[in-house]
């Protein structure tokens, strides 16, 4: 601590005493273009129905039933509230909050939830300033109907894929 401050007083009294001088302004980023329209821009729907949810996660714990997975299961509406959750036996109980937080993600960015770890993995981690509630894993799927978001469907137990 002591080396710190010492460090911290030397700074200010050569900042102090040094002659104050204007900087160059900064260049402006390269210009990245335009975007012609909105990427994820998925109209929003009606937001999916607790009967939906209900048949979603049963289908799901079907083919996870075959596979020997342990999951856990979420069901979000279009804003990412929960709407049906389902904790098969055994399954991990850290999946529980993951699972949400990846139907979450998906629902609110219109996308996979694949879309944010894909970023993570290319050196962009300006994703994890984007929303603390993000879960940047593979996982959360949107739920389209008939053209429009209805909500999304996060698994986690087992790979994100």
């Amino acid at each position: 601590m002591r080396r710190v401050v010492t460090s911290l007083i030397v700074c200010a009294a050569a900042f102090i005493g040094a002659e104050v001088q204007a900087q160059a302004p900064a260049a402006p980023p390269a210009a990245g273009g335009t975007a012609d329209g909105i990427p994820f821009d998925i109209p929003y729907g009606t937001p999916v129905t607790l009967d939906t949810a209900k048949k979603l996660i049963a289908a799901v714990e079907a083919e996870a039933a075959k596979h020997r997975w342990k999951m856990n299961i979420a069901v979000v509406d279009t804003n990412g509230d929960l709407v049906h959750f389902s904790r098969m036996e055994g399954a991990q109980l850290a999946s529980i909050g993951i699972s949400q937080g990846k139907a979450r993600t998906s629902a609110r960015y219109r996308r996979e939830s694949r879309a944010f770890y894909n970023q993570f993995e290319t050196g962009h981690t300006y994703v994890a300033t984007l929303d603390p509630t993000l879960v940047a894993s593979p996982g959360g799927i949107p739920l389209i109907e008939s053209g429009k978001l209805i909500g999304a469907i996060g698994c986690s137990g087992g790979t994100g894929d």
